[in-house]
């Protein structure tokens, strides 16, 4: 077990903390941050999310620089990304701060991409490359969930609701980029609709 792949089990066990931290009635009060009045567990949410987006980046850099990419971190690694993704934007609409279809439309996204992905692999074992609309997509939905539960903090006191703004750049890109993988994999379908 090398060290990119205990990252990445750090992330899938931080996914069942951050949602207990979310959803349990605690009541913690709230904290005051830069004029943002922000529920404790909203706040330990947070944390815990940027931890683990953390590790997403850290386990990717660390397997790519030593040569230690294995088969368990090619299903684990984006699996991973993938549900901590999807819990946050769940537990985002139960908040009432996403609205379902913009939730709906993300995970619709992120599922036909990771099983486009499979495909591909077993086609001709070759993944498919983040290119730069999936990595703005990814890049904009990290930061507006984190300013969405953070109750745009830094920006509330201007009224812009940098979350949201973020939230719409990101689907935008998700849209865009799910369709952008699919176009560039088009030849993998040639067999069910005919060259």
């Amino acid at each position: 077990m090398n060290l990119p792949n205990k990252l990445t089990i750090i992330r899938i066990l931080l996914i069942p903390v951050f949602m207990l931290v979310l959803l349990l009635p605690l009541n913690w009060g709230d904290v005051i941050i830069a004029g943002t009045t922000i529920p404790v567990t909203s706040l330990w949410g947070a944390i815990i999310f940027a931890v683990a987006s953390i590790t997403d980046f850290a386990d990717g850099q660390i397997a790519r620089r030593r040569h230690l990419v294995s088969n368990f971190g090619k299903f684990a690694d984006p699996l991973a990304d993938k549900m901590l993704v999807m819990t946050a934007f769940i537990i985002l609409v139960q908040m009432g701060k996403v609205q379902a279809w913009i939730a709906a439309i993300i995970v619709c996204r992120e599922l036909a991409v990771t099983g486009l992905r499979l495909i591909v692999v077993e086609n001709d074992g070759e993944v498919i490359a983040a290119a730069m609309p999936g990595k703005i997509k990814t890049f904009t939905q990290m930061f507006s969930i984190l300013f969405l539960f953070l109750n745009d903090v830094f920006f509330a006191a201007v009224g812009i609701p940098i979350g949201e703004i973020l939230l719409y750049i990101c689907l935008f890109f998700t849209v865009y980029s799910g369709i952008d993988y699919f176009y560039h994999s088009k030849d993998i379908f040639s067999d069910s609709f005919g060259k």
